[in-house]
């Protein structure tokens, strides 16, 4: 059994200049930019609260769009289950894995981000 839930939204700006676009976002969305979000400097998180989806945005080479990201504690079982619904694997980054659905939207499933994920998230048997 594994667990996993709507981890945020990463918002995809092909950009040269990542902190024009996230000042852009803060900005629109009235939340205020926290550090760089996790290792990489392509990332700024949007400080959201604590019972929120977490809003980064990321610096991409990509065409500019909108991505959510799905949280587990089973990257690899969460995968599989989604491969089972018609997804397929683009790949792994890092530590998590790109994954597209049968519809054309790519998305990621991460490792869990939030505290309140083992009370919240959806338990699914393997």
């Amino acid at each position: 059994m594994h667990k996993s839930r709507l981890a945020g939204f990463i918002i995809d700006c092909q950009t040269e200049d990542l902190e024009a676009a996230t000042r852009f976002w803060s900005a629109a969305l009235g939340l205020t930019v926290t550090a760089s979000a996790g290792a990489q400097a392509n990332y700024r998180a949007l400080a959201t609260a604590t019972d929120e989806v977490h809003l980064e945005v990321q610096k991409v080479e990509h065409p500019s769009r909108v991505h959510l990201d799905i949280e587990a504690d089973d990257i690899q079982a969460e995968v599989r289950r989604l491969e089972k619904l018609g997804a397929r694997r683009i790949g792994p980054v890092e530590s998590w894995y790109v994954i597209e659905a049968p519809t054309g939207q790519r998305f990621c499933v991460v490792r869990v981000q939030r505290a309140d994920f083992a009370a919240r998230a959806t338990s699914w048997n393997d």
